[in-house]
């Protein structure tokens, strides 16, 4: 078993603290989700965690072996961002050769989108887009992956199939991720940080989400 840390963060933006007192870990093995209000930092975090954001202090452990721009190793780390990191100009076809990921895999779960192999991604629909962007992500051979957003634009029932493919695949890495519709991130987490006020929380049962001012939870 592998674990990622990061803790000592320290951001500030124009002498305001987004971030102040963080402690987060994820294990190969686990998906571990990532709760918070807009504004809150969840973004900031994890663009911290790999790499692309550099706070005023940080310190992030792999095996308690300090890493200091993570996205440089991605055998250790792979990232997906809220925004689409795809280009328009090349192939569904180039972007699985490129990450030398099999495209049998996606072509059994996701049929419909398969038919779009030859064609360019641009020509996708937002959330075609995004579950291929997903897809990559998650199959690729690294020892963690971090979502940031991947349920945006995507239909339920696509949104369903994606939850099967993070338990499967969360056998073979860890999983970091967060998302506005929380209710698919406490559904499959198995531990779950809320972030609030600069801090993380680990959660320790369903209602601690409603406690820590999240959203309201209906038990019914």
């Amino acid at each position: 078993m592998h674990k990622l840390e990061i803790d000592s963060v320290l951001l500030e933006f124009d002498l305001r603290k987004i971030l102040t007192d963080i402690y987060l870990k994820c294990e190969t093995g686990k998906i571990t989700g990532l709760l918070g209000r807009n504004g809150n930092g969840k973004s900031c975090l994890m663009n911290i965690i790999c790499g692309g954001l550099e706070p005023q202090s940080k310190s992030i452990r792999f095996d308690n072996k300090t890493i200091d721009i993570p996205f440089k190793k991605p055998d250790l780390l792979m990232y997906l961002p809220q925004f689409n990191f795809t280009p328009n100009y090349i192939s569904v076809k180039r972007v699985f050769e490129d990450f030398e990921i099999e495209f049998t895999g996606f072509e059994k779960i996701f049929p419909d989108i398969s038919l779009n192999y030859k064609s360019f991604i641009s020509k996708l629909s937002g959330g075609h887009r995004r579950i291929v962007e997903v897809y990559i992500i998650v199959r690729s051979k690294t020892h963690f992956v971090l979502l940031d957003e991947p349920f945006s634009h995507i239909m339920p029932l696509h949104i369903e199939k994606i939850k099967e493919l993070l338990l499967e695949e969360k056998q073979n890495k860890g999983i970091l991720m967060t998302d506005h519709l929380y209710q698919h991130i406490t559904s499959i987490s198995d531990d779950l940080y809320i972030i609030t006020n600069g801090k993380t929380y680990l959660t320790k049962e369903l209602s601690d989400i409603e406690r820590l001012g999240y959203a309201k939870i209906n038990f019914h």
